[in-house]
């Protein structure tokens, strides 16, 4: 299709939608539309604005030497059909390429050594009673306690709950520190202490209340599951898949379905405004005209929608300053095999707080998917940061190449000079789920209400995972074009 606007309908003069933000959430609302557009025949005209260089947001894959290296999220989960939905659409089916199969298990950090996560525990519960029994993660005393959790009473009290607070009543202060605050803590790069059960894992309130435990929750999921797919140690690697040549194959695709000239890349907004007594909204950029619209929407971090909204409505603003976010980095180093002594028989290590050590995670990329690196090499990507260690993230590149060094010195016996190393920061990226969130975004979306044809979609809301990413997008698409739709209607 040529040019940026689509003219598949019958109406005389296309409706035109402002995204804002060329990451994923704004690549798949712009998508949507245009599917909706051309199934029902209506005419709209895209703009998505984009104030860097390129699109994709912190999906971006870099190629060098033999190596894959991803900068942001190396993979998605597929028990969310979002993600694999919409690479169906996109004709992506035939490039998903799963996790090796050969080590699929990941390790947790005790005592400066790395432990096998016990088989079957997933994120925050036990399926299997004997890896629990025979782990050397937890203590006597701390297995004991978990086990517990199949004779606690179930709590009735509705009151909001944090993650750290839950996981203490039903699996022990052991259970914590030693697996969930690493397995689920590492997800949101937040502590579990301020986040909130409902708003980050409310299926784990929900195994309570039906089941009245997580283990008896966890081994009822389990012997549904198990016909379809095999059990894993830590996170559910099994069912993580990637794109053959990398994540950004996603955005990519993304963009390039779009009307050309309908992205526009190095664009920033500096506010949106609805003028007194105008049927449309403006969306005003640091350097260029501004540009009306019948709807806008925003995909931005929750503090950038604020800034732009700031003028409109100073209370709404108010509201999406009040989500805190985190900012990490990803380093990405690539070895020799021979200068790593450990076997890396595994996906991966996560590190408890408890161990006071300076990263978070350690990823073994070349592990997950082979063909991320050459053969007789090792790719491993260090997580640091997050709103447990601010402090790391806000060391300079040598300080913080030496700082990774170090720790895979210590927890892999890695030596030795780099073949190279990669530096990627997110700053105030990772939206943090802390108590009270869900009440939040609902206050949020309350005031939006006054505001027709305005809209707001992104990690801040309905998850952080790419497939929560992904439906949020479609599902405020959907509601952007379905009230265009009207007005269509009514205007014929």
């Amino acid at each position: 299709m040529r040019g940026s606007a689509e003219r598949v309908g019958t109406s005389k003069q296309p409706h035109r939608v402002v995204v804002v933000g060329g990451g994923l959430s704004g690549l798949a609302v712009a998508h949507r539309i245009q599917e909706r557009a051309r199934a029902e025949r209506h005419a709209v005209e895209l703009v998505v604005l984009e104030s860097r260089d390129r699109v994709g947001g912190v999906i971006s894959t870099e190629r060098s030497q033999g190596f894959t290296v991803e900068e942001g999220p190396d993979s998605f989960i597929t028990n969310k059909p979002w993600a694999v939905d919409l690479c169906r659409r996109l004709g992506l089916s035939d490039r998903l390429i799963e996790t090796d199969a050969t080590h699929r298990r990941s390790f947790v950090v005790r005592k400066g050594q790395l432990v096998p996560v016990p088989e079957g525990f997933v994120l925050m519960a036990p399926q299997r009673i004997l890896p629990i029994l025979t782990t050397p993660v937890l203590s006597w005393r701390g297995k004991l306690r978990l086990l517990m959790d199949l004779v606690l009473p179930r709590r009735d009290d509705q009151a909001e709950e944090s993650l750290a607070s839950f996981v203490r009543r039903r699996l022990g202060r052991e259970a914590l520190e030693r697996l969930v605050q690493p397995l689920v803590g590492g997800i949101y790069t937040g502590n579990p202490s301020d986040l909130s059960l409902k708003a980050t894992m409310p299926q784990y309130l929900a195994m309570e209340q039906q089941h009245g435990g997580l283990i008896r929750g966890a081994r009822a999921q389990a012997a549904e599951a198990r016909p379809r797919q095999r059990q894993a140690s830590g996170a559910r690697y099994g069912m993580f898949v990637s794109l053959a040549e990398g994540m950004d194959g996603l955005p990519k695709a993304l963009a390039a379905s779009l009307p050309t000239g309908s992205i526009r890349t190095g664009e920033a907004v500096r506010r949106i405004i609805r003028p007194v007594g105008s049927p449309r909204w403006q969306v005003e950029l640091l350097d260029g005209p501004p540009i009306e619209a019948d709807a806008v929407i925003v995909t931005t971090e929750a503090h950038a929608a604020a800034r732009m909204l700031d003028v409109e409505d100073p209370a709404l603003a108010l509201h999406l300053r009040a989500i805190p976010y985190a900012s990490s980095a990803i380093v990405t180093v690539a070895y020799r095999r021979d200068q790593i002594q450990h076997p890396l028989d595994g996906f991966g290590a996560v590190v408890p707080a408890i161990e006071g050590r300076s990263i978070l995670a350690a990823s073994f990329s070349s592990i997950k998917f082979p063909s991320r690196a050459p053969e007789g090499t090792a790719l491993i990507r260090v997580f640091v940061g997050g709103a447990t260690q601010p402090d790391h993230f806000e060391l300079d590149d040598s300080a913080l190449s030496a700082l990774v060094a170090r720790e895979l010195g210590d927890l892999i016996g890695a030596s030795g000079t780099p073949l190279f190393e990669r530096i990627s920061r997110h700053p105030r990226a990772m939206p943090q789920y802390v108590l009270g969130h869900l009440e939040r975004v609902e206050a949020i979306r309350m005031k939006l209400a006054r505001h027709p044809g305005l809209f707001l979609t992104g990690i801040a809301f309905d998850g952080v995972g790419i497939p929560d990413c992904i439906h949020g997008a479609e599902t405020t698409a959907d509601r952007a074009f379905e009230a265009l739709a009207k007005s269509i209607i009514a205007a014929a």
